[in-house]
């Protein structure tokens, strides 16, 4: 470890509680670092607090790594990786073929700036911070060896790169080069992923668990065949798990701007060996067609709204508030008595408590009433560390509307 930065007085709280962050205003003084280097972090008095890496250029100034003195070696990140490893073993086997699921959770499995994702035989990574770019081909080293995967492709092309003064990356980094699509499957339902262009890591794999959940309320619906409307749908995930309830859902209307992701969608339903009879695919801006479908007073017995990041920092959450506040709104206006709305965000920067209250403002201007029938998150591929509540970016609401 090549520097020592010094937390202010009073300031070290957060660090002894293992919060994984030291931002710029608790330091007190930094010696001996340079960008991308592991420091050790100390107290005003010169205490041990904890090690990790340094980059000034960022406002987190420090990702701790460890809260007890040891060396961060090929074996520690050898043991965090197992570590990681042996969680998803318990409810994605690497064995079972073929799958995707979040491998590496970043600062929630104790490896701030890494993310890794499978995608049947194949790993995607992410390097999110400076250090971990720096040492993204030597991870990718452990990671075959660890995994028996075939390869592994990066996907460092997020806006929080630039925070670390680093430039998108995509490309291999090991093994064997990437076919052009991998086929993976959840709960019966297939999709071919593009994990070089398509939106995250290849797939919105932490909504796995929403899309079954969604499923499972169409197959115990009790009444007539519901009409779904899927806002955002990507290539088809949820409008896929609506159609599974045969014989309990009469359409499924997916809606998104992209006319190439509808036409994976589609594809991705006869994939699953579903009845495209069912499905309905309309290239539109889903704030427009909101307003339009319900100008023409159409009606729906479930929806599912799931947009894409509108907050990445506090200083765009009240832009991003009034964003889903009007998808929200019109959302309630559309709903049958009794129907039913799965709405997401996942913008880390809006808290669940102010996710809630703007689902509330929605309610309570559409002039009903509703009822919270769950509070939905990530699955468990994509744990939160105690420590870090900063982590839990995906929350959702089940609301019936009467």
């Amino acid at each position: 470890m090549s520097g020592i930065v010094t937390i202010a007085k009073n300031r070290e709280k957060p660090v002894r509680n293992r919060h994984p962050w030291v931002f710029s205003g608790a330091v007190e003084h930094i010696r001996g670092a340079r960008d991308g280097d592991i420091v050790t972090v100390v107290d005003s008095a010169g205490g041990f607090l904890g090690a990790g890496y340094f980059n000034s250029r960022s406002q987190i100034q420090v990702r701790l790594l460890t809260w007890v003195e040891e060396p961060i070696d090929e074996a520690w990140w050898r043991r965090r990786i197992q570590q990681a490893m042996a969680l998803r073993h318990e409810h994605f086997p690497l064995t079972k073929a073929p799958s995707g699921f979040r491998l590496i959770n970043a600062e929630n499995d104790f490896l701030p700036g890494l993310v890794v994702d499978v995608y049947g035989e194949y790993l995607v990574l992410q390097a999110q911070t400076l250090f971990i770019d720096q040492i993204k081909r030597d991870l990718a080293e452990i990671l075959l060896e660890e995994t028996q995967a075939r390869g592994i492709y990066e996907r460092s092309d997020i806006d929080a790169r630039g925070r670390e003064g680093l430039k998108d990356a995509k490309g291999m980094l090991a093994g064997e080069p990437l076919p052009e699509t991998i086929e993976i499957v959840e709960d019966g339902r297939r999709f071919a992923v593009n994990v070089a262009t398509g939106q995250k890591t290849g797939f919105y794999l932490d909504q796995r668990p929403n899309r079954s959940l969604l499923r499972d309320l169409l197959l115990a619906r009790v009444g007539p065949p519901a009409r779904v409307l899927n806002l955002f749908s990507y290539t088809g995930g949820f409008g896929i798990a609506a159609q599974q309830a045969a014989g309990k859902v009469t359409q499924v209307v997916n809606v998104d701007s992209s006319a190439e992701a509808l036409q994976q969608a589609q594809a991705n339903s006869q994939r699953s060996g579903l009845d495209s009879s069912s499905a309905q695919y309309v290239e539109a801006d889903c704030f427009t067609y909101l307003r339009t479908a319900w100008q023409q007073h159409e009606q729906f017995d479930v929806i599912i709204c799931d947009p894409p990041k509108f907050a990445s920092s506090a200083q765009q959450v009240d832009k991003a508030a009034r964003g889903y506040k009007d998808l929200n709104l019109h959302a309630f206006r559309l709903l049958r008595q009794g129907g039913l709305l799965l709405t997401f965000s996942c913008s880390g920067a809006v808290s669940r408590d102010l996710f809630q209250k703007i689902v509330f403002g929605a309610l309570a201007d559409s002039g009903r009433d509703g009822q919270i029938l769950a509070h939905l998150s990530a699955g468990p591929d994509h744990p939160v560390a105690l420590t870090f509540p900063e982590g839990e970016y995906l929350k959702g609401l089940l609301v019936r509307v009467l």
